[in-house]
């Protein structure tokens, strides 16, 4: 086992202890004795071909009152000795890509990456599914307006996004005859200047966006289905939907199978599939989440299998 736990997260004062799995991670760290470490995405950087970081040492606590406690700051180069975990969330900008290659510098000086740098530039999260097509819903990505327009018009009812968001934002659910359709479109592609995604509406959305985690190639035995709230089409928890826990079904296992094992080729993990029904709508490499509830909900503790698999 390696000597320290370096997290590269956002913000640990603004998390949800009872919902964050960057907290579990190191909660989980923690119990197995490395020494954590906690840093954000601008504080890595480049000494000639050496990868430093700024970090400070970290405790933490579940206590949704008082869960951290920062002490020394250091400047130290990363090795051999570090597990470092990328958590921060999207977007996948420019200081984040920067960060993935500082972290491959990070993987040649011996440190363990997870998930590997490269795997998180060459996986855009809305995009990854392209690589399943059997699986996945009816999609189209464009910046043409006249393209996603004669998508939403032939399928009758589409879900629009944009391919760089999290938590369910600039989501949008339109119909054929909508009158906002123009300017959503002209939104979402900065009037043709940004590609957006556009996926046919999955009535089984009702009976909710499954999240399956993948670790090391494999499912987890139980998912958090997330079911959309009263007034909102959308089911992530950030935007009001409510989280079931429930056993893996037969479809959700299947689609599991499939993009398991190519995730693990590639370097990733730990991931969050996104399943309606029996489609593949997203593939989650850069921050999945979910795995608090399902811990609480199961008695189980899914960051325990994973550092298992990434550091035995």
């Amino acid at each position: 086992m390696r000597k320290n736990l370096v997290v590269v997260m956002d913000d640990i004062a603004s998390i949800k202890v009872v919902k964050d799995t960057s907290f579990a991670m190191l909660l989980e760290g923690q119990r197995r004795g490395y020494r954590l470490w906690y840093l954000g995405d601008t504080d890595l950087y480049l000494d000639g071909a050496q990868a430093r970081a700024r970090m400070r040492a970290i405790r933490v606590q579940d206590d949704a009152d008082d869960w951290f406690e920062l002490g020394e700051s250091i400047d130290r180069p990363l090795g051999e000795d570090d597990l470092v975990l990328m958590r921060a969330d999207p977007p996948v900008d420019q200081n984040y890509l920067m960060a993935t290659y500082l972290l491959e510098q990070a993987e040649r000086a011996g440190a363990r990456v997870v998930n590997r740098p490269r795997a998180l530039r060459d996986f855009n999260e809305k995009l990854a599914i392209a690589r399943f097509p059997d699986l996945i819903p009816e999609t189209v990505v464009s910046a043409s307006a006249s393209v996603l327009r004669e998508f939403v018009q032939r399928s009758g009812k589409a879900v629009l996004k944009p391919l760089d968001g999290m938590g369910g934002k600039s989501i949008f659910l339109l119909e054929r005859n909508d009158r906002n359709l123009n300017v959503v479109i002209e939104t979402l592609t900065d009037n043709g200047a940004r590609l957006a995604m556009a996926q046919e509406y999955l009535p089984a959305i009702a009976d909710g966006d499954k999240r399956v985690l993948i670790v090391h190639g494999r499912p987890v035995e139980q998912l958090l289905a997330r079911i959309p709230g009263q007034d909102d089409f959308r089911g992530n928890l950030a935007r009001g939907g409510r989280g079931e826990g429930r056993p893996l079904g037969a479809a959700d296992r299947a689609i599991a199978e499939v993009v398991g094992p190519s995730l693990l080729e590639h370097g990733i993990e730990f991931a969050g599939l996104d399943i309606i029904g029996d489609r593949l709508t997203e593939v989650n490499v850069t921050s999945p989440t979910c795995v608090r509830e399902l811990d609480a909900q199961f008695g189980i503790n899914i960051i325990s299998d994973l550092l298992d698999a990434v550091d035995p």
